[in-house]
């Protein structure tokens, strides 16, 4: 077993690394170009403004990691691990119907992939969806990506403590928490603090 086919199964991933690998190629065309220059994206009077507050705009070094890389991984795994239509309606027992209208209703969050719908793995438990889930789901702003709402969910917050020690939405959404505590939170995902 490769050092990668090893990774992938303890993280539990139902995918061989030739699969991997191709959604891993997959997301990074997906993203932004792999050299941006930083300074592309602003006008002269935002670069100079930006460099007075200390920004460095300046071009990535070519020995200097990929910050994709990081977003890469996370998007792969996030996709890898999601449910289609036909899985989640398995797991919670209903017509594969109920599953899209739930999507529909902002009951349920996923994307459209080439092979249809997707539903992340995080959302569910071994017995059903994630209690207070639709709590939480309403009070996302409608603008942030799937990949947005997986990583807040998963992220130990420090204003939702298990035991004194912070505990993500989800974990503290399973512990029986009050699941308003976690809309709050989520309400304010992408306004800058």
């Amino acid at each position: 077993m490769t050092a990668l086919e090893t990774v992938l199964a303890k993280a539990g991933l139902r995918v061989n690394a030739v699969e991997f690998l191709h959604l891993v190629e997959d997301a990074a065309k997906r993203l932004s170009p792999p050299n941006p220059d930083p300074t592309d994206y602003f006008s002269s009077e935002q670069r100079d403004a930006l460099g007075e507050v200390g920004l460095d705009l300046s071009p990535r070094r070519p020995d200097e990691i990929d910050a994709r890389a990081r977003t890469v991984a996370a998007q792969t795994v996030l996709r890898d691990s999601a449910l289609t239509v036909l899985d989640a309606a398995r797991k919670l027992g209903v017509d594969d119907s109920r599953i899209r209208h739930r999507l529909a209703a902002g009951r349920l969050v996923g994307w459209k992939d080439r092979g249809g719908w997707r539903l992340p793995a995080w959302q569910f438990t071994s017995s059903g969806v994630l209690p207070g889930l639709e709590t939480v789901l309403a009070a996302v702003p409608d603008d942030q990506p799937p990949l947005v709402v997986a990583a807040f969910v998963t992220t130990p917050q420090e204003d939702l403590r298990i035991n004194g020690s912070p505990a993500t939405p989800r974990q503290w959404l399973l512990a029986g928490g009050e699941p308003q505590r976690v809309a709050e939170l989520a309400a304010v995902l992408g306004i800058p603090a």
